[in-house]
């Protein structure tokens, strides 16, 4: 593994978009295929960066951010052309027709994607006997580097027998992962846990075979780093002393954000904190191990809620509410410090969410370590001139300017929702074209960040139909998908492209 040389050291377009959301794949978009050609219409275009959510598996949601383990890569994106080519499973009849049959849709179905998973697995376990000793041997050499498969292979396997209970429900020796209870386990499920790790092997072995297009191409990818990470995952269930959980399954502590403009409460996460006592012990080795795995399969992390390597609003397990919280020191420097140290390199290439109330600490943490924060334009034009997401108000160039996340609405929803008086002082101002969502892209390419990224919604001029994620909310989230590369995709890049040119982010 070796880390970027040079980040974020010219002004630079890129382009937000989850692989499950690109044309090509299987029922949604997969690791074939589809992601080379996108990755070459970014090339064409000059486009130098690529931002997409964690790779991880989804929670029931849908939701990428609640994985079960934050080292495996999501079973949905195993390109199935891929593995038929290579003769690691053979053509298949029931395969075919989901596959054929969900390239009609612009969404995508959990159960359906699940389901196609399952058909995978058996046909690769079929094939595996068949398989030359080059290739298990390589298989084999990847398990042992990568020890984190094991326990996860394991702990899918065992919400399997248990009806996909979650941990501390299941019977007290396996939620105690008990050695002798687990290693017969392992014994009377030999078949089973196989596949659950050669699924991560072939999706690795997919990924990088696509991360090294990519480099090719120069273009760079930009993964998502959740801070937390869920309670009911492999993650806490073997490493349940390093956070705020009983061996019962209860959460002694829980993370959140305080009561603020937006919610009188504030919000609950229901994820536990973290004892940093005792990673301090280990001296981070658990973070070192997930920073490390991460930049196996990305150039660059965009971490979230990078707050909390400083401090961190901690609630009580059994609270309702986030009134009665606390702010409680982090010890990120030494962390980052560490992580650094690591990969001995001079600066981590790490993109900061500092998104929200920041205080103080937090920036001098960020910019100790030269971190490049994040500037959403959909939160600028609130009337305040003080508002730091005003393009006017974004000094120097270590910024990585949006004109929103997968989280806000789409650009051209946002400004309709805008009032009229506010529309006309926008353009007035800024004197761009009154065509959103591109006036809001012409703003962001006038600001000196060097980096600028825009969601892909946003590029096809697309309404909240095709909104990702609306938070607060668990229907029809994270389905969105793109059905194909058309012309008017095609012109689009080329738009964006030219439009880089024209305001020099583009060599």
């Amino acid at each position: 593994m070796q880390l970027v040389d040079s980040f974020l050291s010219q002004r630079s377009l890129g382009i937000l978009v989850h692989p499950s959301s690109i044309p090509g794949g299987s029922y949604c978009g997969t690791f074939g295929e589809g992601l080379k050609k996108w990755i070459n219409l970014l090339s064409i275009n000059k486009i130098r960066y690529w931002q997409f959510l964690p790779l991880t598996p989804a929670d029931q949601t849908g939701s990428p951010y609640s994985s079960p383990s934050s080292f495996a890569i999501n079973p949905w994106f195993l390109d199935v052309n891929e593995l038929i080519n290579s003769g690691f499973i053979s053509e298949n009849q029931e395969i075919s027709k989901i596959s054929s049959e969900g390239a009609k849709y612009d969404f995508f179905d959990f159960e359906i994607a699940d389901s196609l998973s399952v058909l995978i697995e058996n046909n690769i376990l079929d094939h595996w006997s068949n398989q030359s000793e080059i290739i298990r041997n390589n298989f084999y050499d990847w398990c042992e580097i990568n020890p984190w498969v094991e326990d996860y292979a394991v702990f899918m396997v065992l919400k399997k027998e248990f009806d996909n209970k979650a941990w501390w429900d299941w019977p007290e020796v396996f939620r105690l992962k008990e050695e002798e209870s687990i290693r017969n386990f392992i014994n009377s499920r030999v078949k089973e846990i196989l596949v659950k790790k050669l699924f991560q092997w072939h999706l690795n072995r997919q990924w990088i075979n696509i991360k090294k297009y990519a480099t090719e191409k120069d273009i760079k990818l930009i993964g998502d780093l959740p801070f937390y990470v869920s309670k009911d995952s492999v993650d806490v269930w073997s490493n349940k002393s390093l956070f705020s959980v009983s061996n019962e399954g209860n959460l002694i502590f829980q993370s959140g954000v305080p009561p603020d403009y937006f919610s009188s409460t504030g919000q609950l996460w229901g994820t536990p904190v973290y004892y940093w006592a005792k990673h301090q012990r280990t001296k981070y080795d658990w973070w070192v191990k997930r920073f490390k795995r991460q930049f196996d399969l990305v150039d660059i992390l965009r971490v979230d809620h990078f707050r909390a390597f400083s401090g961190y609003w901690r609630v009580d397990g059994e609270a309702k509410n986030a009134i009665n919280g606390s702010w409680i020191k982090s010890p990120g420097k030494e962390l980052l410090k560490t992580i650094t140290k690591s990969f001995k390199v001079t600066k981590l290439p790490i993109i900061a969410e500092d998104l929200g109330v920041i205080t103080e600490d937090v920036i001098t943490l960020r910019n100790s370590f030269a971190l490049p924060g994040m500037k959403i334009l959909q939160f600028a034009f609130d009337g305040n001139i003080d508002n730091p997401y005003l393009p006017k108000n974004i000094h120097g160039k270590n910024w990585v300017v949006y004109t929103g996340t997968h989280d806000n609405s789409t650009t051209i929803s946002w400004w309709e929702d805008l009032d009229q008086d506010k529309r006309i002082e926008i353009n007035q101002t800024y004197g761009s074209s009154n065509i959103p969502p591109w006036n809001i892209i012409e703003i962001g390419m006038k600001t000196n960040a060097n980096l600028f990224i825009v969601p892909i919604q946003d590029i096809l001029s697309l309404d909240n139909s095709s909104r990702l994620n609306t938070p607060g909310t668990i229907e029809n989230n994270w389905k969105w998908k793109i059905k194909e590369l058309n012309d008017l995709f095609i012109y689009s890049l080329e738009k964006y492209g030219k439009l880089g040119r024209l305001y020099s982010r583009i060599n």
